[in-house]
């Protein structure tokens, strides 16, 4: 359903996206290497052994830089830096080999980025069957890997599929040519064309596109081109995610900053864009996902097992999702662990044999608690909040909440909360309202992108 303008001016504030809770910024940080160790093993014992183990491998590197660009990464055409970067992330990989009592399952493995294609096919092997050979793989594993169309060759999907990868995602953002030149990613159609179909030749099941709203030069007319292109290649999974413009944190963006579209325009974009998008056969599975009524996506929604991580949303039902990388964040359920975001110190740290982790943090049984009713929240729509947390809510966030209700947003019940259609837009605000460690640090300044 179409946001209202005035619920727009009113909620578009910023927010966290909750792919962890607590989010990075007010993790206390309060793990140290042994701690980590222990952690895992406990995690592993627990529900690791049963369930398996996912893995998100972060290759950081890129030939060019694309300015819209959050993530972590390094633009270099230097192709020398691919083996000394992946020895690290083995030896990585091994250290948590060490800590487990017996060999590990895998339930899912992502390639993310940076660019992952960016390394050669033969680099990626060297890299993923390693890690395969010292582990058992579940048989309903799910590998993928996020693809940049303009350099992911046949060589890389066919050799990828050899070893098991059938997800693959192509950040396409914008087919329009004045919104690619406005933030440095230039990719004709036929490129993304010719590497939908490889993937599908080689024996991809799913194909994602990422597409973005509020870039620079965006109309809806611009819109519907992209959109309509992006229908004749007819993607499995569709992620719609709102443009994040942080200049302070990304420089780069403050080179198209006069062209963004203003907050009405950009609400505009986000009300096309996910119309066209139902219209396209597309159920929307929560925020910025889609996909086909018979994508696993949907299929776990409907069973109530959808599952929401670092990586986004997630049919694996696996509670241990280990980082491997520089800038990796690892969630094993009890706790958080983030890797170096510098390359050299992260394979200095490996080479010497120690752990690159930076930042960390144990859940507390709140933290726990708080963590459940926000993923149930974001990937069920409805949340009992423990009453023993409810009180501890403050007369503010109370008070929105029932203003929520009022506008339309949610329905509450005594201390149960369910989101309507009209607020699954507006979800990360309503899971702000339950954020205790966000209401406790409420002076503290942190950074977040705008809710939409």
């Amino acid at each position: 359903m179409s946001i209202k303008p005035f619920l727009v001016e009113k909620y578009n504030i910023p927010a966290p996206r909750y792919t962890s809770y607590p989010t990075v910024p007010l993790w206390e940080n309060n793990l140290t290497s042994p701690e980590w160790e222990e952690m895992v093993k406990i995690a592993f014992n627990s529900y690791g052994k049963k369930e398996g183990i996912s893995l998100y491998i972060h290759l950081p590197f890129c030939e060019s830089l694309c300015t819209y660009c959050g993530c972590t990464k390094r633009i270099t055409k230097n192709h020398q830096v691919e083996e000394p970067y992946l020895s690290a992330v083995k030896s990585e990989w091994k250290k948590y080999l060490k800590l487990f009592e017996e060999i590990p399952k895998i339930a899912g493995i992502h390639l993310g980025g940076g660019t992952p294609t960016f390394f050669s096919p033969e680099a990626l092997e060297s890299l993923i069957k390693p890690i395969l050979e010292s582990a058992i793989l579940l048989n309903d594993a799910e590998l993928s890997f996020e693809g940049h169309p303009n350099n992911t060759t046949e060589a890389h999907l066919e050799m990828l599929a050899s070893l098991g990868f059938d997800r693959v995602s192509y950040g396409i953002q914008d087919f329009d040519p004045e919104v690619q030149k406005a933030i440095h990613r230039i990719q004709p159609l036929e490129r993304v064309q010719t590497a939908t179909n490889n993937a599908r030749k080689h024996g991809f099941t799913s194909v994602n596109f990422d597409l973005i709203y509020g870039l620079p030069f965006q109309t809806i007319e611009t819109m519907k081109a992209t959109f309509e292109q992006v229908a004749e290649m007819e993607p499995d999974r569709i992620a719609f995610y709102s443009y994040a413009h942080l200049p302070t944190a990304f420089p780069a963006q403050k080179s198209f900053e006069a062209h963004l579209p203003n907050q009405d325009e950009k609400r505009k974009l986000y009300e096309f864009g996910k119309k066209t998008l139902l219209n396209l056969g597309y159920l929307d599975v929560g925020m910025d996902h889609f996909a086909k009524p018979n994508d696993p996506l949907n299929q776990a929604k409907n069973k109530g097992k959808l599952h929401r991580n670092f990586m986004g949303y997630t049919t694996l039902p696996s509670k241990m999702l280990l980082g491997l990388g520089a800038s990796s964040i690892s969630d094993i359920h009890i706790a958080y662990a983030q890797n170096e975001k510098g390359i050299s110190s992260y394979q200095n740290s490996l080479r010497e044999s120690e752990w690159a982790i930076t930042k960390g943090h144990m859940l507390t049984n709140e933290d726990l608690q708080v963590k459940t009713s926000i993923l149930e929240l974001i990937c069920k729509g409805e949340t009992l909040f423990p009453l023993s947390l409810w009180e501890k809510l403050s007369d503010q966030n109370l008070w929105n909440l029932k203003e929520m209700e009022w506008d339309g947003l949610v329905k509450l019940s005594g201390n149960r909360i369910k989101v309507t259609p009209s607020g699954i837009g507006l979800v990360r605000n309503i899971c702000m309202q339950l954020d205790l460690r966000l209401i406790e640090n409420s002076e503290k300044s942190v950074r977040f992108s705008k809710a939409i």
